[in-house]
C-alpha cells in the first residue's frame, strides 16, 4: 500500500510563495504519474499539475507560469512550487499517484494524500 504525505501548506499573503512537498512510501514517485489537485470550500476537486514518470508536465490554465511541479526520485518526493499566489488559490491541496497511464481525471489515481491547507490572504 502506497502512502502519500503532504506538507508545506500554510497562510501566506497574496503575491507570496509556498512549496508543497509530497513524500511517497514507495517508488511510485519514480515509476508512476504524480499530480496535484486542490479543492476549495464548497467546490469540486480540480486538477492543478501533473508530472509523468518521463518528466513531462502539464498545468491548469489558472496556475500556468506561477506553479511548478517537480520530483526528487532519490527522496521519493514530489514538490509543487507556488509563486505569485492569489486569494483564489486558497484550497486544500492533495497529492495523487497513479501507476497507470497519465490522466487529468481524479478517478484515474489510486493513491491520495490527506491534503494540506493553503490559505492566501488579500
Amino acid at each position: 500500500q502506497v502512502q502519500l504525505v503532504e506538507s508545506g501548506g500554510g497562510l501566506v499573503q497574496a503575491g507570496g510563495s509556498l512549496r508543497l512537498s509530497c513524500a511517497a512510501s514507495a517508488s511510485v514517485n519514480r515509476d508512476g504519474t504524480m499530480a496535484w489537485y486542490r479543492q476549495a470550500s464548497g467546490k469540486q476537486r480540480e486538477f492543478v499539475a501533473i508530472q509523468t514518470s518521463g518528466g513531462d508536465t502539464n498545468y491548469a490554465d489558472s496556475v500556468k507560469g506561477r506553479f511548478t511541479i517537480s520530483r526528487d526520485n532519490a527522496k521519493n518526493t514530489v514538490y509543487l512550487q507556488m509563486n505569485s499566489l492569489k486569494p483564489e488559490d486558497t484550497a486544500v491541496y492533495y497529492c495523487a499517484a497513479s501507476i497507470y497511464s497519465p490522466t487529468l481525471l481524479p478517478g484515474g489515481y489510486q493513491y491520495w494524500g490527506q491534503g494540506t491547507q493553503v490559505t492566501v490572504s488579500s
